[in-house]
């Protein structure tokens, strides 16, 4: 279900956003070739302690980490392991938090080391396209506002659109309803209203859209080994307006203000 937050809700969530900036900006520092991502999620699991929060994906649904680490034709729920990063790797990295109840989720997508620029080009048009559903949330407007917003910068790539794995609405739970996919057309699905907290999170592959999971029954890889690319911002229409709650304070700041 739907949590309509109030003020103070936000508040919370906006706590929890500024703890998953800090693992991504703490993550990304240390991801370097030789780095194990294991010891990527104890350097988020100590940044989650240090800002008072609690990881989201700690347990959830079984889940054995605190973040999410995804390399190369890994799209999402990547487990944490010992194999040390490669110099060219690509890298997703998936965080939440809870602060007082409340969750907020991101995630990042970076090169190690050296990267081809068609991986670049992939990585930049991902998040490119995040912030262009971004820019469709406005009281009033609709989800697949949102989806054709996503949906044509991957288009215009020629991109494989990640289909089965979509954004969701958050709040007292990390993942609530509506579903938000990254396709869709222009004026259909729910409408969108002050109170709601939603996840747009687009995820583009260099070849097909198509998808399988391993058998550990979280590790989501493309289905022809092509590289992928995840970006994600927990979004809140507030009675202030729309604000990103997990944008880097500088972002954050020249977004909706330093408040």
């Amino acid at each position: 279900m739907i949590t309509i937050k109030k003020p103070d809700h936000f508040a919370r969530m906006a706590k929890a956003g500024e703890a998953v900036a800090a693992v991504h900006r703490a993550v990304r520092r240390a991801a370097k070739p030789g780095v194990t991502t294991r010891h990527l999620d104890d350097v988020a699991a100590a940044v989650l302690r240090d800002h008072g929060c609690i990881p989201s994906f700690l347990h959830y649904h079984g889940f054995p980490a605190h973040i999410c680490t995804s390399p190369n034709d890994v799209i999402v729920h990547g487990i944490p392991n010992d194999r040390p990063l490669q110099d060219g790797d690509v890298l997703s990295i998936d965080a939440g938090a809870i602060f007082d109840r409340y969750h907020a989720d991101a995630a990042i997508t970076f090169g190690v080391g050296e990267i081809s620029a068609e991986v670049q080009t992939l990585i930049d048009a991902t998040e490119e396209a995040m912030w262009a559903g971004i820019k469709a949330v406005a009281p009033g407007a609709r989800i697949g506002d949102i989806g054709a917003a996503v949906q044509a910068v991957g288009d215009r790539h020629g991109y494989g659109i990640v289909q089965e794995y979509v954004g969701h609405g958050i709040g007292l739970n990390m993942h609530e309803k509506p579903n938000v996919p990254n396709f869709g057309k222009a004026g259909s699905g729910m409408k969108l209203r002050e109170g709601m907290a939603i996840c747009i999170e687009p995820m583009f592959n260099l070849g097909t859209h198509e998808t399988f999971v391993e058998d550990d029954e979280w590790t989501v890889k493309t289905a022809d080994g092509s590289l992928s690319a995840h970006w994600e911002h927990t979004v809140a229409l507030t009675e202030e307006g729309v604000k990103v709650l997990t944008a880097q304070p500088e972002l954050r700041a020249d977004l909706w203000g330093s408040d």
